[in-house]
């Protein structure tokens, strides 16, 4: 706020420029929405990286530490993580990282299979040359943070092309259950993507989706689709079988019934 004189050499205070206020309050706005959104993304890729565990407490004290917030935006942050099926809050516990049970684990992977592999099947064929190339051109990237270790850059690589490749069925709300779903494994999918023989598997299995779709091999398709559920998966079950005194892998398909395993 200003003074200024009036005729009268009164000081009088400026009334504030509401555009001003406005444009202001607007950059407070975006600029608490960023950081949010970058704790939130950092804090994801934790958890699937397996830096936090299934059941590991996340402190609103440490979260405030770490990236510098109020109190309010530490609860935002878990609110958001929450939505996104990372996290989950337990009486007399607090905020913590989404642990699964083994059914849960072979419930979820079996909705998965059910969207991906319908998803699919409704991919027109043949693929424009313009969109195979998109798509190579993302896992090229994948390719390279998978060759240097960058864990980070190959789970966000993984991230877009899977939307690529499934967008190709152009069904926005086949892609988006698809894009959900897998959010909610990435805490299960932290035992298996951490290991450079699975990023490797993954990698490979890529090209091969890449390969059948130039090929239009929608059989071929659908079942790549089905194989590339399958580690992440097993590793999940195989660890918590033997956090259960019951050391059997998971092994085999993906069950048809739900209610399996």
């Amino acid at each position: 706020m200003r003074i200024i004189d009036t005729p009268a050499n009164a000081a009088v205070a400026e009334p504030a420029d509401p555009a001003r206020t406005g444009t202001a309050s607007a950059a407070r706005d975006r600029d608490a929405e960023t950081r949010i959104q970058q704790a939130v993304d950092e804090l994801e890729e934790d958890i699937v990286l397996g830096y936090l565990h299934p059941r590991e407490r996340l402190v609103e004290d440490d979260l405030r530490a770490r990236f510098d917030l109020k109190r309010h935006v530490a609860r935002q942050i878990l609110q958001e993580l929450e939505k996104m099926g990372l996290v989950e809050r337990k009486k007399n516990v607090g905020a913590q990282v989404k642990s699964y049970t083994a059914k849960e684990v072979v419930d979820l992977y079996t909705v998965r299979e059910i969207l991906e592999t319908h998803c699919v099947r409704q991919i027109a064929f043949p693929v424009s040359r313009e969109r195979l190339d998109e798509l190579a051109a993302i896992q090229r990237r994948h390719d390279a943070a998978v060759t240097e270790s960058n864990l980070r850059a190959a789970f966000r690589a993984n991230i877009a092309f899977h939307k690529a490749f499934f967008a190709l069925s152009d069904n926005a709300s086949f892609t988006e259950l698809i894009e959900f779903a897998a959010q909610r494994a990435h805490s299960i999918r932290s035992l298996s993507i951490i290991f450079p023989h699975y990023l490797e598997k993954a990698r490979q299995e890529h090209w091969k989706l890449i390969e059948a779709l130039g090929d239009g091999d929608q059989e071929r398709l659908v079942a790549l689709c089905r194989d590339h559920l399958i580690p992440s998966r097993d590793a999940y079950i195989e660890q918590h079988r033997h956090r259960e005194g019951k050391p059997e892998r998971a092994g085999g398909p993906l069950p048809s019934n739900p209610k399996a395993g």
